[in-house]
């Protein structure tokens, strides 16, 4: 039995625009199931519709082997905690009352949630800060209450949308750290969509790509980069203008085997050595920095997929975020 099954689910809003297409995935119980795509995929309104709070206009959804419907959606939304992009702790209570506050909305006997409480500020180092002010946090820690909230009620599904969006690194990888304890210790099933290709890499089992509303593939790390294959050849440019001039070429040249990245090309599936792509370079006359094998990376596999799904070049540039 699968946390999440979606069954051809698609969103059309009021004023007409088509949020979601038809899309059908799966989410094993217990695993971190990372969500990419494009600002305008579909990703906030497909965690929306998981989550309980929209309702997809067709098709079905299953959490835990139970459709979604009008009857069972109480019960469902109990089992579920949703830490959305912007952070929803209330400023001006400090953080045990945020979350003494959050366990009488969902109806939780006093002593359990006092039990609750200690054992999460203890688990995700928020003790310090118990009788303070919430106004008065960082950012990175008003993120931990945030996601510490959502776990009072003991959700079965965690669904985390883009939760380190303005983070620095530092505080980046503590909230890492924080959804490896999450899965690890409180064995909750995680759905997590991110603009960081680095975080999917480190925290994903499955990981789904979506274009337009539309699923392009669901799959593990492991096969993903395998579609790609494991060695490319990386041209480096003087400036990403220059590469961008002569991405172009490259295409007419190599076909959809190239993707563009900053002041980078790569060539997937290369069929010759280093020599012959040099001299290649030499006969065009096209000037480059650097020419080297490189192992493929989620980055490569997000270009490719983006590129074949008839992306045009410019639109690799600028999407998607790394922390080379």
């Amino acid at each position: 039995m699968y946390a999440i099954e979606t069954d051809q689910i698609s969103k059309t809003y009021a004023s007409g625009l088509v949020a979601l297409k038809d899309v059908t995935i799966q989410v094993k119980q217990g695993e971190v199931f990372c969500l990419l795509g494009q600002n305008g995929a579909g990703k906030s309104t497909l965690i929306n519709i998981l989550s309980t709070f929209f309702k997809a206009t067709t098709g079905t959804v299953k959490l835990f082997g139970t459709p979604l419907t009008d009857q069972t959606i109480m019960a469902l939304r109990s089992q579920v905690g949703t830490v959305s992009q912007q952070i929803s702790v209330d400023t001006h209570l400090s953080l045990k009352e945020n979350m003494l506050f959050q366990a009488a909305l969902y109806d939780i006997p006093k002593e359990k949630a006092g039990q609750q409480l200690t054992e999460l500020i203890d688990r995700f180092n928020l003790t310090d800060y118990l009788n303070y002010p919430v106004v008065s946090f960082s950012g990175g820690i008003k993120r931990r209450l945030d996601i510490a909230l959502a776990l009072m009620s003991s959700p079965k599904v965690l669904f985390l949308d883009e939760p380190t969006v303005g983070m620095d690194v530092q505080s980046r990888q503590a909230m890492w750290q924080m959804i490896q304890q999450i899965k690890s210790e409180l064995m909750t099933t995680i759905f997590l969509t991110t603009h960081y290709l680095e975080e999917a890499e480190q925290l994903s089992d499955t990981i789904c790509i979506m274009k337009d509303g539309r699923i392009i593939t669901q799959d593990s790390q492991s096969n993903l980069k395998g579609y790609v294959s494991d060695q490319l050849i990386e041209f480096t440019f003087p400036t990403p203008t220059r590469a961008i001039n002569s991405f172009e070429h490259f295409k007419q040249h190599f076909g959809k085997k190239v993707t563009l990245n900053a002041r980078t090309i790569r060539l997937s599936k290369p069929e010759r050595d280093l020599d012959y792509y040099l001299n290649w370079l030499l006969q065009e006359a096209i000037e480059v920095s650097g020419i080297n094998r490189v192992s493929s990376t989620l980055e490569d596999v997000f270009l490719r997929l983006i590129t074949e799904e008839g992306a045009e070049g410019d639109e690799n540039q600028g999407h998607f975020k790394t922390d080379h």
